[in-house]
């Protein structure tokens, strides 16, 4: 009798069935997420995901009119501060589960492939947020403060899915250390402790829990800051080929037994005969540890004069294959922009905790995937099996000629029913479309004019 007021944590209409069928709520249990008492986890998860939704942070949501039906601050951020919640291990299920939804939808011919990169987590304004550090954005030349994002992605060419994170800090020029706090037994001090290893070593690492998880592709997809012979040769004993862009730096291929630089490579490669202008050059070599590699050579879009290299650990492609699978890559850098200016990582929560930050970044993540998915499931073709041939085949059996006929039957028939003004409008209109009609057609049916 009493008008019950609905839950301001639930989704949009539009969104709750690709959560449903996703079944997030499961996956966060099965990573363990419990709390003994208060608001459940489920239910604060829930409430951190729609946030987005309501255009406005948590602090600036709290001081609106419906503050009052959301639980306290205090909630919220102890739930997000946790250090002991394995976030990596939901992330994980969610995803290897959705790639496999995917691969149900896609050809098995089609290529996939793991994505590695990195990109700016800036809080420059932040002077005490725990494993702060100083970095130089190597685009602008600038320096800014925060972490550098690690991230795996897989993708299959129309669907990009994040696997894997890591916020990664410095030790050299890290401006805030660990707080001393922190339980050492729990996944949060892990996590910690991996922020302060290489980027390439964690490479390996993200690889090998996405292959455990169930994830397979074809290729790992790098650009130059990651193209290395030490991180290539891991990839390979993985079982996987690297297609990457290649730096003009220190590194030697061996060409008949010569050392020789990118540049000296590129004046020994052969021309590429054929109708792609932009591919120049084409070339089998080793880089020096012994890894048999082709690299190709294409024309670089805004300097006519200068080239780029691609490199390829798969012999049996050829220079446009290998040009089109690495294209692959530029998803991860609109999944980048997404996650940014679209779901607002960075901006939701202000906290100092590292646990906060991996949490927050964990939660974006998990709205990325839903909304690939329930893209990919508006977008995908579909039929209904066998009625839709059968559809087909009846509509095949009606003759256009006849149906064309009962169509200018039913015109005069209305005309005869109406008024003599609008009978004369009528049956003129149809005359005059009739005798617009092509010849062919008109020959095929069997009045050419309007009855008077």
């Amino acid at each position: 009798m009493i008008n019950q007021k609905s839950s301001l944590d639930q989704l949009p209409p539009e969104m709750r069935p690709a959560f449903q069928e996703l079944g997030v709520l499961k996956h966060l249990r099965n990573a363990g997420f419990k709390k003994t008492f208060g608001y459940t986890c489920s239910h604060l998860f829930m409430l951190v995901f729609v946030l987005l939704f309501h255009q406005k942070n948590w602090f600036r949501l709290l001081e609106s009119a419906k503050g009052e039906a959301f639980p306290g601050k205090d909630a919220v951020y102890r739930f997000l501060n946790h250090s002991g919640f394995a976030w990596r291990r939901f992330l994980s299920s969610l995803s290897s589960d959705t790639v496999q939804r995917v691969e149900t939808l896609t050809s098995v011919t089609r290529t996939s492939v793991f994505i590695v990169d990195d990109s700016m987590f800036e809080r420059n304004r932040s002077k005490a947020v725990e494993l702060l550090a100083r970095f130089k954005d190597h685009a602008t030349g600038a320096y800014y403060k925060g972490f550098r994002m690690l991230t795996l992605g897989w993708s299959d060419g129309h669907t990009f899915l994040p696997l894997d994170f890591a916020l990664l800090s410095s030790v050299k020029a890290g401006l805030t250390g660990i707080h001393p706090g922190i339980d050492k037994r729990s996944s949060g001090y892990k996590r910690r402790k991996e922020a302060l290893l290489s980027a390439p070593h964690l490479v390996s690492e993200l690889l090998d829990r996405a292959i455990t998880s169930g994830v397979s592709a074809a290729y790992v997809l790098m650009d130059s800051w990651f193209t290395h012979a030490p991180l290539i040769q891991r990839i390979i004993d993985r079982r996987l080929h690297v297609i990457g862009m290649v730096k003009n730096d220190n590194k030697r291929y061996l060409v008949h037994g010569q050392r020789i630089d990118l540049k000296g490579l590129y004046r020994a490669a052969l021309r590429v005969e054929g109708k792609h202008r932009n591919i120049l050059r084409q070339i089998h070599t080793e880089l020096v540890p012994g890894i048999p590699v082709v690299v190709v050579f294409v024309r670089h879009r805004s300097k006519k004069n200068e080239w780029l290299a691609i490199l390829s650990t798969d012999l049996t492609l050829t220079a446009p294959e290998v040009i089109q699978i690495y294209a692959l890559r530029w998803d991860i850098e609109v999944f980048f922009k997404c996650a940014k200016s679209l779901l607002r990582l960075q901006k939701e929560f202000q906290g100092r905790s590292y646990d906060l930050l991996i949490s927050h970044t964990t939660i974006v993540f998990s709205r990325y995937i839903l909304l690939a998915w329930q893209h990919r499931q508006s977008t995908d073709q579909r039929t209904l099996g066998g009625l839709f041939y059968l559809l087909c085949d009846e509509v095949g059996t009606l003759d256009w000629a006849v149906a064309l006929q009962q169509l200018v039957e039913l015109m005069n028939e209305i005309a005869n029913q109406v008024g003599k003004k609008l009978s004369a409008m009528i049956k003129s209109q149809l005359q005059h479309w009739i005798s617009a009609l092509p010849c062919y057609i008109k020959a095929y049916l069997p009045i050419s004019c309007c009855e008077s």
